[in-house]
């Protein structure tokens, strides 16, 4: 009865909670880091700059992870007042939790196109190969998520920071509306399917095939 409700098979929830907890935290973790290396140690000074999940992880976002196939943790805090190139080191600073998600995946899936390449992987426990697996597609599908340009995502950060000053005064003005849009995009299944979820479904799988090509020229 819970699997209906589910985005994965309920036997393999501890595996993608696994997976989440690398990947969520990693992800906040980039930011902050980032923004400290910029000049700015708001998240620094409010515990952020760790990979303890405990400090990351949303629990709206951790269960629409389970529920919807995407999700998200808390956003790190970040102060552009503190950059000497506010605009520059923002859209960089927003870039580096998806891109630090697309190097999870790459690694994840050089690990696991080795082990297969060497036949080695028929010597792996199951669950191994199962996390690995969704390691890589995971990391692929928050890459791809947090680049979407609505509000509180990376994707509409970046734009923020890419648009000029007046511009940007009137996109914060509709923020508010934006993440309303954006919200119920994500919890009405029927709006869902013909919106975020194509997007989430076939890009990554664009990824993959790629990561597969490249991978392929080792051979």
């Amino acid at each position: 009865m819970l699997n209906n409700f589910l985005a994965f098979p309920l036997k393999e929830i501890p595996i993608i909670a696994a997976v989440l907890i690398i990947a969520f935290s990693v992800h906040e973790f980039a930011h902050a880091y980032t923004a400290y290396k910029f000049g700015d140690s708001t998240a620094k000074d409010q515990g952020r700059l760790t990979l303890n999940p405990a400090q990351h992880l949303d629990p709206l976002g951790t269960i629409f992870m389970f529920v919807a196939g995407f999700g998200w943790a808390r956003p790190v805090p970040v102060n552009r007042f503190h950059f000497k190139n506010p605009r520059l080191a923002g859209v960089i600073v927003s870039l580096m939790g998806p891109v630090s998600n697309f190097l999870l995946a790459l690694i994840g899936y050089a690990i696991l196109y080795f082990y297969v390449v060497t036949g080695t992987s028929a010597d792996f426990p199951g669950f191994i190969l199962q996390f690995l697996n969704y390691f890589v597609w995971i990391n692929l599908v928050l890459f791809v998520f947090n680049l979407l340009p609505f509000p509180p995502l990376d994707g509409y950060r970046i734009i923020e920071d890419l648009v000029p000053p007046r511009t940007r005064a009137k996109l914060s003005h509709y923020e508010q509306y934006g993440a309303l849009i954006f919200l119920v995009l994500v919890i009405i299944p029927p709006l869902n399917s013909v919106t975020i979820s194509p997007i989430i479904g076939y890009v990554p799988e664009l990824f993959l095939r790629s990561f597969q090509t490249l991978f392929s020229l080792f051979q």
